[in-house]
C-alpha cells in the first residue's frame, strides 16, 4: 500500500524537540521563534512537496531468531541481546511460531526538500530538518492508520498525537538503524520486499537510504512488545547472523561494528 501526505496533513504529527535538539536551541522563546519560522516556511512549500509511506503487512511466523514471510518463504533474520544484564531479546520474540503478520514500511519526502535550497544556507538547513521531522510525522501518521485501519488491530485506539510520540500506542515500530535494529544493511531485505522505489528511495552500499530524510522499518502488534537497545554481541553471534544472512563475516561485521 502506497500513501501521499501534503504538508499540512502531517504538521500536526512532527516532534519538534528533535527539531530544537538539532538547532541546539534550549531557551523556550528561541524555540517558539524558530518553530514559528519553520511552520512559515512548511506553508511556503504546500502543494511542492510531499511525503510518501509504503508499507506491506504480509503474513507470517518466526522460526528462532528468524521472521518468515509466508508468501514467498523470506527470512528476515534479527540479532539477540547477550549482554549479561539485558533481557536478552530479539525482535523475532515479539512473532508467534505459528501464524502471525507483520508490518514492513518505508517513508520519505520528495527528494527536492533536499536540493532544491543550495542557493541559501538558511533555507537549506530549514529545508533538510524538516525533511526529517516530515519523513518520522508520515511514519507516525502511517502507523496510525495502519493501526486503526488496514491492519486494524487497534480500531478503537483514542490517543493524542502526544501519546503517540511517547509510544502509547500498542505494538511497536522498530526502525532500521535504532538500537533494537541496528544494521543498515537489513533495508536490503526490506527493499527486496517493499520495492522503496516506488516512494523514490534508492539505496547506497552501505544501506544507507536516499533521500536522507527516509525512515525504514517494521511494524508488530504484539501487546507486549518493547523497544530494547541491542547492545554488544559476539564474534559467535556475529558468524550465526551472518551465516543466516548469506553474507561474509566480514562483510556483515562493517554493518555491525559498532555492535562488536
Amino acid at each position: 500500500m502506497k500513501l501521499t501526505y501534503d504538508i499540512s496533513t502531517l504538521v500536526p504529527y512532527i516532534n519538534w524537540a528533535y527539531f530544537y535538539f538539532a538547532w541546539q536551541l534550549k531557551d523556550e522563546a528561541n524555540k517558539q521563534r524558530m518553530r514559528s519560522e519553520a511552520e512559515s516556511f512548511l506553508a511556503s512549500i504546500q502543494g511542492k512537496y510531499y511525503a510518501h509511506a509504503l508499507f506491506y503487512i504480509v503474513d507470517a511466523h518466526a522460526e528462532g531468531d528468524d521472521i518468515i514471510i509466508e508468501e514467498n518463504g523470506k527470512r528476515l533474520p534479527f540479532l539477540r541481546q547477550q549482554e549479561a544484564n539485558s533481557e536478552f531479546l530479539c525482535l523475532a520474540d515479539f512473532i508467534s511460531g505459528e501464524a502471525d503478520k507483520v508490518g514492513l514500511f518505508a517513508t520519505s519526502v520528495d527528494a527536492g526538500m533536499e536540493t532544491d535550497f543550495d542557493d541559501d544556507p538558511y533555507e537549506k538547513m530549514m529545508a533538510q530538518l524538516l525533511a526529517d521531522r516530515l519523513a518520522e510525522a508520515a511514519a507516525e501518521r502511517m502507523h496510525e492508520e495502519v493501526r486503526k485501519h488496514y491492519w486494524g488491530y487497534a480500531k478503537d485506539e483514542n490517543l493524542s498525537i502526544h501519546d503517540m510520540q511517547l509510544e502509547k500506542f500498542v505494538g511497536i515500530r522498530p526502525a532500521v538503524g535504532y538500537p533494537s535494529l541496528p544494521d543498515t544493511s537489513m533495508n536490503f531485505l526490506l527493499d527486496d520486499l517493499l520495492g522503496m522505489q516506488q516512494i523514490g528511495i534508492t539505496l547506497t552500499e552501505s544501506g544507507a537510504m536516499r533521500p536522507h530524510a527516509s525512515v525504514s522499518g517494521l511494524m508488530m502488534d504484539h501487546a507486549e512488545a518493547h523497544y530494547f537497545n541491542l547492545g554488544r554481541i559476539g564474534v559467535d553471534q556475529l558468524e550465526d547472523y551472518a551465516k543466516r544472512r548469506q553474507m561474509p563475516v566480514n562483510e556483515m561485521r562493517k554493518f555491525l561494528i559498532a555492535n562488536l
